[in-house]
């Protein structure tokens, strides 16, 4: 593939699906052209940048580099702004007002407050398990639902909801798919976000009437500047929180899973030793990174790389990119459940460094605590699917056999 062919993979969400043919074109790009100008029809124009170092100065400057007005590909820059609005497109002064409404939740302290419950509930679907007889999609069965059950547990929500969030996330992050998306038009999205922003003003509506102990409660009550948290914020925070909260998450999860069945010699190594699950997890974020890019828009002139990028133009950040780079990650396109260090950029960095770190990190260690030592044997039982994606997504089907206590 040449150079320009290697740039499309970023318009192209059948590229994510083919891990072989992605990461070969981003190693072309990092070798040959790290800032390279992406043209695509149908995409106002980007830089692709595909180098660790570069993406880590980016994420760095929020002074030269803003996330609005362009936060994903395929996003128009020219376009009106989305009527919902969520901390992935704020810049400072209001993200970090905004980000500090739940701020405390979200940080090791808060989080080590769920850990009976996150353990109660990775034992819940590893019992799934062993209950469905030795075979079945670890996607729909386990990944997708138990960090589900942690982030709308966190929010209060009533579990009787839980499969309406699932499809919603789905659709929201597979409208690429046509297997996720709820149709193939261009609207869908923006159908599946008026679902959302319905079902959030009525919990904004109940938790302003009769607050809870729970965030959700804190979001809907939440002074901002003095006043009341406006409703559009407030339906946004719930948004990224319900979504990007679990979904992320499932992917590292189960593609972390793929992982281990595709290099057996590290789920030998990993069930000799499940001490070792702590950096497992860290190899598995960075192995599947899920969140696939963001946009940053320069608010001035400026170079990266010897490359001038003119104030108005965005960058496209490649995290998968930037975590097979060979500068920083040894034998990158190896699979080691031991690696160490591990300064994957699995969860962004700077400003906007993911707020839900340290939960998913708790998630994905107390899943597996529990699945290690009890699973004794482990195959596929079929081809693996991964979700055909411009933004965030990993496996959608992973069926797997196996023996179990």
């Amino acid at each position: 593939m040449d150079l320009d062919e290697a740039g499309r993979v970023f318009t192209d969400p059948t590229a994510y699906a083919d891990e072989k043919r992605f990461h070969a074109a981003t190693a072309l790009l990092r070798r040959h052209s790290p800032v390279h100008r992406v043209a695509s029809d149908g995409f106002a124009p980007f830089w692709a940048v595909t180098r660790y170092e570069d993406v880590m100065a980016i994420s760095r400057d929020a002074q030269v580099w803003h996330n609005a007005p362009r936060t994903a590909v395929s996003q128009d820059p020219s376009a009106p702004a989305p009527p919902v609005r969520t901390l992935v497109q704020m810049d400072a002064p209001d993200h970090p007002v905004y980000r500090g409404v739940s701020a405390d939740w979200f940080k090791p302290a808060g989080v080590r407050r769920l850990s009976d419950r996150i353990a109660q509930l990775a034992k819940r679907f590893v019992d799934h398990m062993a209950d469905l007889g030795g075979e079945c999609d670890f996607v729909t069965d386990v990944a997708a639902h138990y960090p589900l059950y942690v982030i709308l547990s966190l929010l209060g929500l009533p579990e009787e909801d839980f499969p309406r969030m699932l499809t919603l996330t789905q659709e929201l992050f597979g409208t690429d798919d046509v297997d996720l998306a709820r149709n193939p038009g261009d609207t869908a999205a923006l159908e599946t976000l008026l679902d959302f922003f319905q079902y959030f003003q009525t919990v904004i509506a109940n938790r302003r009437a009769a607050p809870t102990d729970d965030l959700g409660s804190v979001i809907a009550n939440a002074a901002v500047d003095g006043e009341q948290i406006g409703e559009l914020e407030a339906v946004g925070y719930y948004v990224l929180i319900a979504t990007a909260g679990h979904d992320t998450t499932s992917a590292a999860i189960s593609g972390g899973l793929h992982a281990l069945l595709e290099h057996p010699d590290q789920w030998r190594r990993l069930s000799a030793d499940p001490g070792l699950v702590p950096t497992a997890v860290e190899e598995m974020i960075r192995w599947v990174s899920p969140v696939k890019h963001f946009m940053r828009t320069a608010a001035e002139d400026t170079v990266v790389r010897g490359v001038p990028i003119a104030a108005g133009e965005a960058v496209l950040l490649s995290y998968p990119s930037a975590n097979r780079d060979e500068d920083v990650f040894a034998d990158p396109g190896a699979f080691d459940v031991a690696r160490t260090p591990n300064k994957h950029v699995g969860f962004g960095f700077g400003a906007h460094y993911c707020l839900g770190t340290h939960l998913a990190r708790l998630e994905g260690r107390a899943l597996y605590n529990e699945l290690v030592p009890r699973l004794r044997e482990v195959e596929l039982a079929g081809v693996p699917e991964y979700m055909q994606t411009l933004f965030v997504g990993g496996p959608k089907r992973l069926p797997i056999r196996y023996t179990i206590s």
